[in-house]
């Protein structure tokens, strides 16, 4: 016997977030999957978390600091990498679609605005944009 597939009434509806990452270390999917749920796992539990249904759709590489020769709040530095205080601005550009629950969006993104480090790296996540297709967020939002 073939199961039924639900009609659309009943299906889990969905919200895709566009998340703009930086980080002072290149990082995979999988090390940004783990900082997404490290994140939400320390703000809300287990049991809340789980309810969020968190999965990474799409992940692209935008550029590293390094070729084009900006610091993380978009100032113009020297070729000889030098920064305020001494320390090394330069960092990774990354940005990815996270498809979640329809009613948690501001949960999320609440917690990943709050983390700041993963493994001793600095990490900044924030949400550009929430969308109900993923072809529509990445139109929208990443082109």
């Amino acid at each position: 016997m073939k199961l039924k597939i639900l009609p659309p009434t009943l299906r889990i509806n969905k919200r895709y977030l566009v998340l703009d990452v930086k980080s002072e270390v290149k990082l995979s999917k999988d090390e940004l999957v783990s900082a997404i749920w490290y994140g939400c796992l320390r703000l809300y539990g287990e049991s809340e978390t789980s309810a969020f249904n968190l999965w990474l759709i799409k992940f692209y590489d935008i550029a590293d600091n390094n070729s084009n020769n900006h610091d993380i709040n978009n100032k113009i530095i020297n070729n000889d990498k030098k920064s305020i205080n001494g320390k090394n601005s330069q960092y990774y550009h990354f940005k990815a679609v996270l498809r979640c629950q329809r009613g948690y969006e501001d949960k999320i993104r609440g917690s990943l605005s709050m983390l700041s480090n993963h493994n001793n790296k600095k990490i900044a996540i924030s949400t550009i944009g929430i969308s109900g297709t993923i072809a529509s967020s990445i139109e929208n939002f990443i082109n």
